[in-house]
């Protein structure tokens, strides 16, 4: 390839891939030149695009569909070249420090979970174990497993188009956990994401924890809709949605739920299902779901739908609090002290829950088509936590159709998803989605919505 790379700006690795032989990098640049190469441009133009106020990828990827990016071999290692970058992602002609950390973030995971896939696919004997073992190397290729503390990691959930009196409460709630020592864990993108983290960082400050993680994890086909936040520190890339939800969940030493839209139900059923599971019952995870007080009706709804889909014990494994981020963050601490006395008592890692059984139906990667969706089987003479994942994945379809680049083609090709099921189950699922669509919950606010989907009994 000729080096025409006078209208590019060359970027030198921070945070990660600094140090490498000549043979890693141009096992690196052959990769990226080669059928991962669009999959590195988009995640690298959604980080690229921190601070997007949009929440359509294919908006995204046709707003900027002359962006490039090369990786080059230089004798001190990789370097990215980009041309027509987005200006926001530079300071008088410098990339932002920790965009420029997670651009070479992005590049560490996307070959590293190629490379994984395709080995560990030959040793899949459909059990979940081969899926587990591989989350766990790809966190600990991305240097997310820290050995010998015991910092309590809260994962954070909840919308990222969500109105300023919740990502208000929810920066309260962050700054309640930051006084009390704990790290930040969220899917990394704006809104509910962020508030944690930011106020988090002032009461770490306050404490003078110098040390405090804010640990952002996403995937390729959601990353160009949720741009990582400015405040991530630790980004990491999982292969697809179902490893990122397992990552949350084995990370996790606590769980709060913040007000979203469809995504954070299907982060939230996820959680539910594999609770629900007769091997879990035991094991404590504290899962807190919390908001202002505008924000109650929102989560009557959501417990109405978990009681009247899932039954009692669902709505037992959790606890609602309104308007109240001190008291959130007081049982924050007190659960994650009791989570991390459990796997001291089993002989767990601290940083990583292997007790949790998950099955492998909270593991195959679910892509949403029409025909999926639409084969979706939600009874409720199920199994619970197979129910649960069930409507996991209607969840998901959701996601797809109102964000995702894929979905959003299939629905202008061949128009909304069908959603079929139990008569009682689609009455309660439609009327919470119709919710939704009011409260502004499906997509950025001021934006009008064209449903992706239709509910029929």
């Amino acid at each position: 390839m000729p080096d025409d790379t006078e209208f590019f700006v060359e970027v030198m690795p921070e945070g990660s891939l600094e140090v490498l032989s000549r043979q890693e990098v141009e096992s690196l640049r052959r990769t990226g030149a080669g059928s991962l190469h669009d999959l590195l441009r988009h995640c690298a133009l959604a980080v690229l695009n921190c601070g997007s106020e949009t929440d359509s990828a294919l908006e995204v990827m046709e707003r900027y569909a002359d962006f490039e990016l090369r990786i080059l071999q230089r004798d001190h290692g990789v370097t990215l070249a980009l041309k027509n970058a987005p200006s926001s992602a530079f300071v008088d002609g410098e990339m932002i420090r920790g965009i420029r950390e997670m651009l070479f973030a992005v590049l560490r995971d996307i070959v590293f979970n190629d490379n994984e896939l395709i080995t560990r696919a030959k040793y899949d004997t459909g059990s979940g174990k081969v899926v587990t073992d591989l989350v766990f190397d790809v966190l600990r290729n991305a240097g997310a497993l820290r050995h010998g503390t015991e910092r309590a990691v809260t994962v954070c959930w909840g919308g990222h188009a969500i109105a300023r009196s919740e990502y208000d409460y929810c920066k309260s709630v962050g700054y309640e956990l930051g006084l009390r020592g704990l790290n930040i864990c969220t899917g990394c993108g704006p809104g509910a994401m962020k508030g944690p983290m930011k106020g988090a960082t002032i009461g770490h400050a306050k404490q003078r924890l110098r040390n405090g993680r804010y640990i952002g994890l996403t995937e390729p086909s959601i990353i160009a809709a949720e741009p990582p936040n400015p405040i991530v520190t630790e980004l990491v890339i999982l292969p697809d949605m179902e490893k990122r939800l397992e990552a949350f969940v084995r990370m996790a030493h606590g769980i709060i739920v913040f007000p979203g839209g469809v995504g954070t139900l299907e982060e939230l059923l996820y959680l539910l299902g594999i609770l629900l599971h007769p091997d879990n019952r035991d094991i404590p995870l504290p899962v807190i779901l919390s908001g202002p007080a505008s924000a109650a009706r929102y989560f009557e709804q959501i417990d109405e739908f978990i009681c009247a889909t899932l039954g009692d014990e669902a709505c037992a494994r959790y606890k609602v609090y309104i308007n109240d981020p001190e008291e959130v963050g007081r049982v924050t601490r007190i659960g994650a002290r009791s989570a991390l006395d459990f796997r001291k008592a089993e002989k767990d890692a601290y940083y990583y829950n292997w007790k949790l059984n998950i099955e492998p139906e909270f593991q195959r990667p679910f892509v949403a088509t029409h025909e999926s969706m639409a084969g979706l089987e939600l009874k409720r003479d199920m199994d619970k936590h197979l129910l649960a994942a069930n409507l996991r994945r209607a969840f998901s379809g959701l996601v797809a159709g109102n964000i995702r680049e894929d979905g959003i083609r299939a629905i202008k090709k061949h128009g909304p998803f069908e959603i079929r099921g139990d008569k009682v189950i689609m009455q309660h699922l439609d009327r919470l989605l119709a919710a939704f669509v009011v409260e502004e919950r499906m997509r950025l606010p001021g934006k009008p919505y064209e449903p992706c989907y239709k509910v029929i009994s």
